[in-house]
C-alpha cells in the first residue's frame, strides 16, 4: 500500500555505529528530495531525546520520521510514533539492526533510503513491558544479563563482541524461578531464559523465536529450560540457526497477554537495552499500533536463512 507523503523528519544519533553519518544524512536528503519529500534534520543530544523529537514530529503533523542509528534509537524514535499517523522509516547504522533485519531493510544506507522513498509499509505490532514499550524482544535471565555486559563495552559493538559477552556471563550465571501467567494458566519453571518475542530475532540474526511475525498480533514467548553448560551452548547454536523450537530444551508458544512473576526485581532487557524492573511484569502485544517503510517481514527457514545473512 501507498501514500503520497510529502513532510519528513530525519533523527540521527551522532553517536551510532561507525559509518560517515555526514555522507548517509546528505544522501537522505537528496534522494528524499527527488521523490517529492521535505526534511528536516535534527540529532539526538541525550537518551530517550530521540522520543521527544519523535513525538515533537508527530503532533507537527511530519508524514515520515526516519530513525538513523542503531537498535536503540530505532526503539527511542518508535515509541514516539506508536498510536499516530507517521510512518516509521530506518536507515540502520547500529551492530545488532534487528527490527531492520526483521522487517527486510537493507543494511545500506542507499538500499535502505529506498525503501523509505518506494512508500510502501506494513502496519506493524507493538509491545509493552510494565507500560514500556519494546519492537523486538523483552527477556528476562541470561539473555538480559548479557545485554547489561555487552551494554557496558559501547566502543565494542557487533556479533562477535556480544557473543564474547554471552560465554563471559556463562561461566557464572544461575537461572532464577518464576511464574508466569497466560490465559489463566500457571506455568513455574526454572529458568535460563524468557524470552517475549515480537520479531524472530534479537539481532545480528540471532533467532530466538523463529516463528514469529509482527503483523499477526500475538507474541512469540521461548522459555530455555535451566540445564547444565553444554545444553545451553547447544541452545547458542540452535539460537544462531533458527532452530529455537518447542521441545526437551525449551517451550514456546503464542499469546496476546501474560504476566510474568520474580522473586525480586532486577535486570531486563527490551530491544537489547539492559533495564531494571519489578519483580511483577506484565507483556502485552498491541496489533497494528506502529506503521514503518518495509518491503516485508523475514521468513526464517532453520539453518538455510541464517547462513544466507551471515553477518560477522
Amino acid at each position: 500500500m501507498t501514500r503520497s507523503l510529502k513532510k519528513c523528519v530525519l533523527i540521527v544519533n551522532p553517536r551510532s555505529g561507525t559509518s560517515d553519518k555526514g555522507r548517509i544524512v546528505r544522501l537522505a536528503l537528496s534522494e528524499l528530495l527527488k521523490a517529492g519529500i521535505t526534511v528536516k534534520t535534527v540529532y539526538t543530544e541525550r537518551p530517550a531525546h530521540a522520543t521527544e523529537l519523535a513525538e515533537a514530529a508527530a503532533c507537527d503533523g511530519a508524514d515520515i520520521v526516519v530513525a538513523m542509528g542503531g537498535d536503540g534509537t530505532v526503539n527511542e524514535v518508535a515509541r514516539g510514533l506508536c498510536n499516530t499517523s507517521s510512518t516509521l522509516g530506518i536507515i540502520p547504522v547500529g551492530s545488532g539492526n534487528g527490527l531492520a533485519r526483521h522487517l527486510q531493510i537493507p543494511l545500506n544506507p542507499e538500499g535502505a533510503i529506498g525503501v523509505i522513498t518506494a512508500g510502501v509499509a506494513q502496519q506493524c505490532d507493538y509491545c509493552t513491558v510494565n507500560n514500556r514499550p519494546f519492537f523486538c524482544t523483552f527477556g528476562i535471565g541470561f539473555d538480559a544479563a548479557v545485554s547489561d555486559r555487552f551494554a557496558s563495552r559501547p566502543g565494542q559493538r557487533g556479533l562477535v563482541n556480544y557473543l564474547r559477552s554471552a560465554v563471559e556471563e556463562l561461566i557464572n550465571f544461575r537461572s532464577e524461578e518464576y511464574s508466569i501467567l497466560c490465559d489463566d494458566v500457571e506455568i513455574k519453571e526454572k529458568a535460563f531464559v524468557v524470552a517475549c518475542c515480537n520479531a524472530a530475532q534479537y539481532g545480528n540474526n540471532a533467532f530466538i523465536a523463529p516463528r514469529a511475525s509482527i503483523t499477526d498480533g500475538l507474541m512469540d514467548v521461548t522459555v530455555i529450560h535451566s540445564s547444565n553448560i553444554i545444553q545451553h551452548a547447544i541452545n547458542g547454536i540452535d539460537l544462531m540457526l533458527g532452530l529455537i523450537r518447542n521441545g526437551a530444551r525449551a517451550r514456546t508458544f503464542q499469546t496476546g497477554r501474560l504476566v510474568i512473576m520474580r522473586s525480586h526485581s532486577g535486570p531486563v532487557h527490551l530491544d537489547g537495552d539492559p533495564a531494571q524492573m519489578g519483580p511483577r511484569l506484565v507483556v502485552r502485544c498491541h496489533r497494528g499500533g506502529l506503521r514503518v517503510f518495509s518491503p516485508g517481514e523475514m521468513k526464517v527457514k532453520p539453518i538455510i536463512t541464517p547462513l544466507n545473512h551471515i553477518t560477522l
